[in-house]
């Protein structure tokens, strides 16, 4: 009895130290050994471990006192945050250790190296790693994080090489409510996984290598934000009619893409969206009614194929330029037959060739495959061969002029339209060798009705019309694709004797007496070319079409490029028919004498391969810019003029494009090489620019993985300018203004060599007073306040815009970016603020640069240089030589720290323009006539029909 009342005792000493022990691990904290030797590997993987604070020896991280940056419950680490502190370093690989941990926070540091896996960590709910180096990712990450609820990865290169998707076991997390992973590196499809996350609610997935379309399994999905845009590599493909089931959406951003297919009707059902951005896409079709009643706070639907007309539209913050629309105005119809031929493009599923060909208001003018009567009514619609596919439409029966409807050899189906029959011009109706299925409406006898090589049920026997082949000739009954026997194979088509059906005797005959009639054209045209060509001498940087030897082949034309640098030429050939509406059929080609500036569009088709995707530069107001390459790799910038955006104030750009850069030549300047008008093609030809806009260099260096501008390529790239600029406004023979100044507008050679680009919205300035008043033009950001309120240009306003091109130097930041501070929104006003400031100025620099004293020195000079420029009385500006010679001390002076040893070819820099080209010149061996200094002999090409009387464009851009 007492052994067993002195065991009692002893136990229950033992449960009281027990409660003891553990109210101190409650209390004071004693972490879980485990969790302290991760956090101190934590520690001992950080570049710069005092950043953290934690303590080597002794404390315990749950405290008390605990850790910096931790978080415990009990003694159990359960937070890591450490946001935006500067930290550098790795992670340890074993971090799912804690296996209490709830929240992670590493966000907007300079953490690289290998991500550790986070798999089996079951009470993590948030994970945020997004703004930092990290270089790859596990395939188990995510393995078992069933309560995670917001992951963040954006902004970091994981699997540099191969890129990463996202993997299955992120199903796990059935509770996910926010993912997101910009800029992360993910390529391939998007997961048919993901559609099942009912919880998920935001998707931000843009500047990925994403591609193929939006899986259907994602229709219905709750998210209220979606962002797929700007993905590289060719990006998102298909149509966006899954994203039109999401009714919680209230951003979806999609542009930069290659999303095809009509706006769905059912865009409307998103009645919560409140920002929609389709930029940059493949969209086609009539913009529907339900979008332009939504009054969203921004629309963006820049840079598509939408057609027809532009509606009334209910949100006042919308963009449209740079479509295939038949008006330059909201609310203006189309012509009936424009709205007609629409509607059947839609039923054939809007093929990208005829969309491009069909803009404008009047079918009549250069639309692929339609054919006008003298009464300027379509009267014709020709497209055989041409792969269409889909079905025909009713539309078609409003074009009551119609007399040959030619769509022999496509993939039709569905049936003929009855309201067809109601066509009382038609004469010919060649639906053969489609998928058309019966029953075939009755049409009149005056129709020829060929409907051979359909799955027709029903087929009627169709009477000749007058001077047409009988239907024993041509057959017009169905085969019989199912049997071998005599008895059920169709009617043989008779031949001409000599083995040759005589159905295909038309096809092959009639190219031929086309090519005889256009060889009647052609060859006194090539003849008269050739003799002007060997009247004037070869211009620098130029293409020459030379003619064809009548001995050699058809098919075959060579071009040769002048080299403006060392005199030596490079030759490619190419077809040599003209291209009509981009088919080389043998069309005609219109042709400004402008020099040796004229080239072939099938030329520039070889070199760009078909104006192929993977050739793809750039896009902008204009079109799209490829790059092409010549047969001995010389590279060209090929900007093609999309149809949509061939409107009088478009074609005005064109020709004042040609019309400058036929007249002035300068090492700052971008040369023109040639340019092509055939058919409705317009496309401009210049030197290549292996390092693309300034902008790029500036703005999106980080996301394009670029290095970025030193201060010294900075000093250079503004004296480049200002010297181009100085000579377009005071040393060439006429006095231009460029109106559009902008980084975006200033490009960059392989040694960053800077060049002046885009002359679409060049002025030219009469003499003596040097201003003229016109429609505002030119990029909000750059534009000068006098020419933005009174519309009266003078050069000072280009000086204007090279002020903040200086502040953009200096600084790194947009010349306008809405979502800056407000007060720091408009660069220009806001520099002005802090340039006289040294310690406010040293704090606006870009980041990027290391700002030592001599450094800092000159960007002094060029802020107080950039306030000068950006004075708000133009008459307080400067003019463009006082700026290269402010500018060109600093690039003499200012030497740089590393070894880079770019340099300007031993120029003088304080020599006047006109004399550093001279020497220039002689130093390269070049003859003064290649560069333009004032020459009386260049001449402004004449322009084309249809070109509009000013240079200047009807509005800005």
């Amino acid at each position: 009895m007492h052994y067993h009342r002195s065991a009692m005792r002893t136990h229950h000493k033992k449960i009281v130290l027990l409660l003891v022990f553990s109210l101190v691990a409650v209390v004071f904290g004693a972490t879980d050994p485990g969790d302290r030797d991760v956090l101190l590997k934590f520690r001992d993987g950080m570049e710069n471990p005092e950043l953290l604070n934690w303590p080597k020896n002794g404390d315990d991280p749950c405290g008390p006192p605990s850790w910096d940056y931790v978080y415990c419950s009990g003694s159990r680490v359960t937070e890591i945050q450490v946001k935006e502190i500067g930290l550098k370093g790795t992670l340890p690989q074993d971090l799912n250790k804690l296996s209490m941990l709830q929240n992670v926070g590493l966000q907007k540091n300079n953490l690289t190296g290998p991500l550790p896996s986070f798999g089996g960590l079951s009470n993590l709910q948030y994970i945020y790693l997004d703004f930092n180096n990290f270089t790859s990712i596990p395939d188990d990450f995510f393995d078992g994080l069933v309560n995670l609820l917001e992951s963040a990865l954006d902004y970091n290169n994981l699997n540099a090489s191969t890129g990463w998707s996202l993997p299955k076991s992120l199903n796990d997390s059935a509770q996910l409510i926010r993912f997101s992973c910009c800029t992360c590196n993910l390529v391939g499809p998007l997961p048919d996984n993901l559609g099942s996350m009912s919880s998920l609610t935001y998707l931000l997935l843009a500047g990925n290598r994403l591609s193929g379309e939006i899986p259907r399994s994602y229709r219905g999905m709750a998210l209220e934000r979606l962002w797929l845009n700007n993905q590289l590599g060719g990006g998102m493909t298909g149509p966006i009619d899954v994203v039109a089931t999401m009714e919680s959406l209230k951003l979806l951003w999609l542009h930069g893409n290659q999303f095809t297919g009509p706006i769905p009707e059912n865009i409307g059902n998103l009645t919560l969206l409140k920002e929609l951005n389709l930029n940059g896409n493949q969209l086609v079709g009539l913009i529907p009614d339900s979008l332009a009643n939504m009054e969203l706070e921004k629309l963006d639907l820049n840079n598509n194929l939408l057609m027809g007309p532009i509606p009334k539209f209910k949100t006042t913050n919308v963009t449209f330029d740079s479509n295939a629309f038949c008006q330059s105005t909201e609310g203006l119809s189309c012509a009936p037959e424009v709205m007609a031929l629409i509607e059947f493009l839609g039923g054939v599923n809007y093929p990208t060739r005829l969309v491009h060909s069909w803009s404008g208001n009047d079918p009549c003018k250069g639309w692929f495959g339609i054919g006008c009567n003298p009464s300027h009514q379509v009267s014709v619609i020709t497209l055989p061969h041409y792969n269409l596919s889909g079905t025909l439409s009713p539309s078609v029966a409003k074009l009551e002029s119609l007399s040959q409807i030619m769509l022999q050899f496509n993939d039709l189906s569905g049936q003929i339209p009855e309201n067809w029959t109601s066509l009382k011009s038609l004469k010919t109706l060649n639906l053969s060798d489609n998928n058309i299925t019966g029953p075939v409406p009755k049409f009149p006898s005056t129709v020829d009705l060929i409907t051979v090589g359909n799955p027709l049920n029903n087929q009627p026997e169709i009477k000749p019309s007058p001077g047409n082949s009988p239907p024993s000739e041509v057959s017009r009954s169905p085969p019989n694709k199912d049997s071998g026997s005599s008895k059920g194979a169709p009617p043989v088509e008779p031949t001409n004797g000599k083995g040759l059906k005589r159905s295909n005797l038309v096809i092959i005959v009639a190219p031929i007496a086309s090519f005889a009639v256009l060889a009647v054209l052609v060859i006194p045209l090539s003849i008269y070319c050739y003799k002007k060509r060997k009247e004037s001498s070869l211009a620098p940087s130029s293409l020459v079409i030379h003619p064809r030897d009548p001995s050699g082949p058809d098919n075959m034309v060579k071009i040769v490029v002048a080299n403006n640098t060392n005199g030596s030429t490079s030759t490619l050939t190419g077809s040599g028919s003209a291209s009509r509406n981009g088919s080389s059929i043998g069309g005609e080609s219109h042709v400004i004498e402008s020099g040796n500036l004229v080239i072939s569009v099938q030329v520039l088709r070889n070199v760009t391969k078909n104006f192929a995707l993977e050739n793809e530069l750039g896009r902008g107001g204009f079109g799209v810019v490829y790059k092409g390459e010549l047969d001995d790799g010389t590279k060209i910038a090929v900007k093609r003029m999309e149809a949509g955006v061939i409107s009088s104030k478009a074609l005005d750009e064109f020709q004042a494009e040609i019309a400058v850069l036929s007249k002035v030549r300068h090492r700052h300047l971008v040369s023109l090489l040639g340019y092509s008008i055939e058919g409705h093609e317009r496309i401009l030809v210049y030197e290549y620019m292996p390092q693309g806009a300034l902008s790029k260099h500036l703005f999106h260096w980080k996301s394009l993985k670029l290095e970025p501008l030193s201060w010294k390529r900075r000093l250079n790239i503004a004296l480049d300018v200002a010297r181009g600029m100085e000579y377009l406004h005071n040393l060439a023979h006429q006095s231009f203004i460029h109106r559009d100044l902008k980084s975006s507008n200033i490009l960059l050679g392989d040694d960053f060599r800077a060049k002046v680009s885009d002359f679409g919205l060049v002025k030219l300035a009469p003499d003596g007073e040097k201003s003229v008043v016109t429609r505002l033009a030119g990029t909000f950001g750059y534009l000068a306040p006098e020419y933005a309120v009174t519309g009266k240009i003078t050069t000072k306003a280009d000086v204007f815009s090279f002020g903040v091109v200086l502040m953009e130097l200096l600084t790194g930041l947009m010349a306008l970016d809405e979502d800056r501070p407000e007060e720091s929104q408009y660069l220009a006003a806001w520099f002005w603020h802090v340039k006289t400031d040294k310690e406010k100025l040293r704090a606006a620099i870009d980041p990027v640069l290391d700002v030592k004293d001599e450094t800092f020195e000159s960007i002094c000079i060029m802020a107080e240089l950039a306030g000068h420029c950006t004075a708000r009385e133009p008459s307080q500006r400067p003019d463009m030589g006082h700026a290269v010679n402010v500018l060109a001390p600093l690039v003499e002076k200012w030497k740089p720290v590393d070894d880079d040893t770019e340099d300007y070819c031993g120029i003088d820099y304080s020599l006047p323009l006109n004399q550093m080209v001279k020497g220039w010149q002689e130093a390269e061996g070049k003859d003064a006539s290649y560069m333009d200094l004032g020459d009386s002999k260049s001449s402004i090409p004449p322009r084309p029909a249809g070109f509009a009387e000013s240079f200047t464009s009807a509005d800005g851009r």
